[in-house]
């Protein structure tokens, strides 16, 4: 056979061998990349949910401080009321009796 014929067969066969390497690595590569995917899809998950936990608990805190204000203006009114009834009573009073 001539040298030419040879290096062609030894050629083909180390394609053949590479081409053979590939396709029997490639799932394991594949499996690689898929655990990967499924560990970020995981790492994502858990910070989409500790994050909607975390707004879930803000949202509660704004709640109460909306609550605590208005109940904080509704005894502020309140006081307004007292103090202006109070404020009768003296002048009633003072014109029941002018001079205690």
């Amino acid at each position: 056979m001539s040298t030419i014929v040879i290096i062609a067969i030894v050629a083909g066969a180390i394609v053949l061998a590479l081409i053979a390497a590939a396709l029997i690595t490639r799932p394991r590569r594949h499996e690689k990349r898929r655990a990967e995917a499924r560990e970020l899809r995981d790492r994502a998950a858990a910070r989409e949910t500790q994050a909607k936990k975390e707004q879930a608990r803000a949202a509660e805190q704004r709640a109460r401080a909306q609550r605590e204000h208005a109940e904080a203006e509704e005894r502020g009114r309140l006081a307004e009321r007292e103090l202006v009834g109070a404020g009768k009573d003296q002048r009633r009073a003072g014109r029941v009796d002018p001079d205690s």
